[in-house]
């Protein structure tokens, strides 16, 4: 199934249940084969913030629902301490199965080709298209580059405000897997305070919008 085709699934009258029962039925590239359940957003569909990782993870793979492992709860805390309530956040992925290969026991995560992210691209059009965030935030470099464009670089440019006609304010900023990858404590502290800052400027430009 190609993008195009996976962009006839889109219910004619969409809503955010009936997307997510559709992507349920997605076949659009192989990942499906491999993951365990499609991973679609969550949120309200009055969101102000939208926020978009990579694809989900072991964690969300088998609960089907996104940020919910490790990196989600450095997202949900950074969230607290920004002045976000979370009710005021829709989060997502550019890609909505786990891509991963075998290591063991363990699902290592492999990075989405440039083909499964245009083939996941109708269902994240669609949900912006509903939820309509006054911000939208890209996390990490292969959400940036799908949603922000190749010249948006998240080691260079995170925190720029960038002109898209997905939302009326986007940025970019580091994804938290990136955060807990960081083996000193030192650091990784200071890596979080940091990601925190992003968000407290976004929630800043939430009174701009």
């Amino acid at each position: 199934m190609t993008a195009a085709r996976a962009a006839n699934l889109i219910p004619e009258r969409p809503t955010l249940p009936r997307l997510r029962e559709a992507a349920a039925g997605c076949r659009a590239c192989p990942l499906w084969k491999t993951g365990t359940q499609t991973v679609f957003g969550a949120g309200r569909r009055s969101a102000e913030v939208m926020l978009v990782g990579e694809q989900p993870g072991d964690r969300e793979d088998r609960d089907g629902r996104p940020f919910v492992g490790p990196a989600g709860r450095v997202l949900d805390r950074a969230l607290e301490d920004a002045g976000i309530p979370r009710k005021d956040a829709y989060v997502t992925n550019v890609v909505k199965h786990f891509k991963w290969i075998p290591k063991g026991k363990r699902r290592i995560h492999q990075r989405p080709n440039a083909e499964e992210i245009a083939a996941c691209r109708p269902w994240l059009e669609s949900e912006l298209a509903l939820v309509r965030p006054k911000v939208l935030v890209a996390l990490g470099a292969t959400a940036a580059k799908a949603v922000l464009g190749p010249g948006f670089r998240v080691t260079r440019d995170r925190g720029e405000l960038v002109e898209t006609d997905l939302a009326p304010r986007a940025t970019g900023t580091v994804h938290p897997s990136s955060i807990l990858r960081i083996d000193d404590d030192d650091e990784r502290r200071a890596a979080r305070d940091e990601f925190t800052d992003d968000l407290r400027e976004v929630a800043r430009r939430l009174a701009d919008v």
